[in-house]
């Protein structure tokens, strides 16, 4: 299973509402007990196997810019030879509320240029999808909104804590889905 945590690399963008997939992959790196992360692909890259089940997981992070990020998970989903209904991304979604999570199968990029960049890199929408509710600002001046994404949380730290918290625990229970062999209902919590 690859699980691909979507971001901008650069202190500039730590703790941004953007980088929630690259706060996500750090945590369930720390929770699995993953080994030290590895340069390949363009990205971090740690793998190993984790319980229950012992299922084999592949968790990166790109090191390109977001609206790049399928030039470097494309290759490495590729050269890994991962099923694409076995690829989870984990990103920021500015159309769901503060704190709420979704999961799914496939569908569309709603405008979120990372998600955009995965399905060409992937040649294919057809990848689970964590989407992690950052809310969304109150204009919708494209610059407003890039501005507001890109900007750290406003929310207190342990807020922001528990919301990695919540995601980094809904990408647990979708790869125990996906390894029952589950399929696609949208699940919110």
């Amino acid at each position: 299973m690859l699980i691909v945590g979507l971001g901008n690399p650069g202190r500039e963008y730590e703790r941004s509402r953007h980088n929630a997939g690259f706060m996500v992959a750090a945590r369930l790196a720390e929770r699995w007990d993953l080994p030290r992360a590895k340069d390949k692909f363009n990205s971090r890259i740690t793998e190993g196997r984790i319980s229950p089940g012992g299922q084999r997981v592949v968790l990166m992070t790109p090191l390109t810019y977001m609206n790049e990020s399928g030039k470097s998970a494309g290759p490495a989903r590729g050269s890994k030879k991962i099923p694409l209904d076995r690829v989870i991304a984990v990103y920021d979604e500015i159309d769901l509320p503060f704190g709420e999570i979704r999961t799914r199968l496939g569908g569309g990029a709603a405008g979120h240029n990372g998600v955009k960049s995965l399905k060409q890199g992937f040649g294919s929408p057809d990848f689970w999808r964590v989407r992690i509710g950052v809310d969304r600002p109150d204009s919708t001046d494209p610059e407003r909104v890039a501005g507001y994404v890109l900007g750290k949380f406003s929310e207190p730290k342990d807020q922001v804590d528990a919301l990695i918290d919540d995601a980094a625990r809904e990408t647990e229970r979708l790869v125990e889905r996906i390894a029952a062999g589950e399929t696609g209902e949208e699940q919110a919590n």
